[in-house]
């Protein structure tokens, strides 16, 4: 599946052709810089490495130097692996434009984190009971987890407490809006994972 790396931006939204008004987020894709192109017959299979967004000399492994070097381009921060149909080779740089005629694309990044959280917030229950009868602060307890006589144990992934977001997302088909090649911008319809300036990766 092709795709490139990106950083989001932040949100906004614009109107439609039939005057709606369409939230949307802007994602600043690319350009990224062909960093290496895997081959069957050397790797077991097919992909183009790309990088994106420069990184400092003294903050890259002189094996990642030896690497970028080999491509012909400077030390990258982030890389990532795609497949596609055309043929590209070392130091090409592929834009935003890849994006043009493609309706809907998928964008991949880390959910905000929301530290611990409760199962009320975490999962939506309902709580339990009522607040009033001498209960003691138990209305956004979980209530039973299970039977202690059989099974004599907590089922695994039983909707519990604990850490909330900071996790792999994938937002699955997102309108494209606007492309804008000079500034390097995609706009695609709804939001994304992630804080504004964090790393997205978008896949047609």
């Amino acid at each position: 599946m092709p795709g490139l790396i990106g950083k989001k931006i932040g949100m906004t939204s614009v109107f439609s052709a039939e005057g709606r008004n369409l939230p949307c987020t802007v994602i600043e894709v690319g350009p990224c810089v062909v960093t290496q192109v895997k081959t069957e017959e050397v790797d077991g299979y097919k992909a183009v490495q790309v990088g994106f967004q420069e990184a400092k000399e003294k903050n890259t492994s002189k094996p990642m130097k030896g690497h970028f070097a080999k491509a012909g381009t400077t030390p990258k921060r982030h890389l990532a692996e795609f497949t596609f149909d055309e043929d590209y080779n070392l130091g090409d740089v592929i834009t935003v434009e890849l994006f043009e005629d493609v309706p809907y694309v998928d964008v991949v990044g880390t959910s905000k984190g929301k530290g611990f959280a409760g199962v009320v917030k975490r999962h939506g229950f309902g709580g339990v009971g009522q607040a009033t009868h001498g209960q003691d602060d138990r209305q956004r307890a979980p209530g039973s987890i299970g039977a202690c006589a059989t099974p004599s144990r907590v089922y695994k992934n039983l909707p519990m407490a604990g850490q909330m977001g900071n996790e792999r997302v994938t937002t699955h088909n997102l309108q494209v809006i606007k492309v804008i090649p000079e500034h390097n911008l995609l706009l695609v319809k709804g939001s994304v994972p992630g804080c504004k300036g964090s790393i997205v990766i978008i896949k047609a």
